[in-house]
């Protein structure tokens, strides 16, 4: 309804996100979106090692393979501050795709 407020969707950068990875300021990226996990690292069921360890990188893979509960998934949301920048997600994954990949890779497919 027009009486309910819409929250802007603020968009941070991978730069941004990786000066985030320690038990001060913790954030991780789930799906694209940066989520501020510092204040979970104490209780977190899993342990904060784990948060820690994903500190401002992608934890999509390993939040999923832990096979996290609807209840998890709908907290989660209670930490989210924003999302992935595109272009700075679309920039990093072709920098690591030029990266990982050399031209005697490309020839000797």
């Amino acid at each position: 309804t027009a009486s309910q407020s819409v929250r802007e969707v603020r968009f941070y950068t991978l730069e941004e996100i990786q000066q985030h990875n320690t038990c001060k300021e913790n954030w991780i990226i789930i799906h694209n979106k940066v989520y501020d996990v510092t204040k979970l690292l104490n209780e977190h069921p899993g342990g904060e090692e784990v948060l820690l360890e994903h500190g401002g990188i992608d934890a999509t893979d390993c939040f999923e393979d832990i096979g996290h509960s609807t209840d998890a998934r709908f907290l989660s949301e209670s930490f989210l501050i924003g999302e992935v920048h595109p272009v700075s997600s679309w920039l990093s994954n072709w920098f690591t795709l030029c990266v990982c990949v050399s031209p005697a890779d490309i020839i000797s497919l």
